[in-house]
């Protein structure tokens, strides 16, 4: 079986759009691409050496193909050369609709993607790491297809953009496993899957006059009118 691992840099108000450069999306009119750059350290980058030492292959929406196509086949030799060796050589499963051409190496479309990474999933091999991709990552979590959640939460807002979360999720419940912070003040969590969503009652038994008049009060207000 092969895990889903979705790595993520986000604002404290989620955002993940264009963390790596002014011209990486600036779709819907983002003007603030690169807000990833200025919190770069040490930490930082044991955390993303950390991610993908482990066997992997990466999992791409098309978008974020593109903007990795143009980019790390060209970028060996350079500052971040362990990545792009890495991110060169993986296989890259591209969730796209469309018949583009995959012009980088090992790539592999997926054209009805949460249906073939199911089947992905029930395969033997390494883990299948997300980067970008928020639509597909939206439509892994509706599916409940991810096991791992990465964050990278940066101490900023960004107001409006892409976010890692919708309102399509399945509700499902995760657990902490690690925890780092940064010395510029990035917070770097590791979730795992942990089940489904278990809730509690902090309301007296039996309800208060006042509660019982509250409830009968919401319910007269979720009725549609019409």
């Amino acid at each position: 079986m092969r895990k889903v691992i979705t790595g993520a840099f986000i604002s404290l108000d989620g955002v993940m759009q264009a963390p790596g450069g002014p011209e990486e999306d600036p779709t819907g009119g983002f003007k603030l691409g690169g807000w990833v750059v200025p919190y770069i350290d040490e930490v930082f980058g044991q955390e993303i050496d950390d991610l993908f030492r482990q066997p992997f292959d990466l999992l791409l929406g098309r978008k974020t193909y593109e903007i990795f196509a143009a980019h790390w086949p060209y970028a060996e030799g350079g500052e971040d050369d362990f990545i792009a060796k890495r991110f060169n050589s993986v296989k890259k499963y591209v969730a796209t609709r469309s018949n583009m051409e995959l012009t980088w190496q090992r790539s592999v479309a997926l054209h009805d993607a949460t249906v073939e990474v199911a089947r992905l999933k029930r395969e033997d091999g390494p883990a299948l790491v997300t980067q970008g991709s928020s639509d597909l990552i939206q439509a892994l979590l509706a599916r409940d297809l991810i096991d791992e959640i990465r964050t990278f939460t940066f101490p900023i807002l960004l107001g409006k953009g892409k976010k890692l979360f919708g309102p399509g999720a399945k509700p499902v419940a995760f657990r902490l496993t690690s925890n780092r912070v940064s010395g510029k003040g990035v917070s770097i969590s590791r979730y795992e899957r942990a089940g489904e969503v278990v809730t509690g009652d902090f309301a007296m038994n039996p309800p208060t006059a006042a509660e019982v008049a509250r409830r009968e009060k919401m319910k007269k207000q979720d009725i549609p009118k019409g």
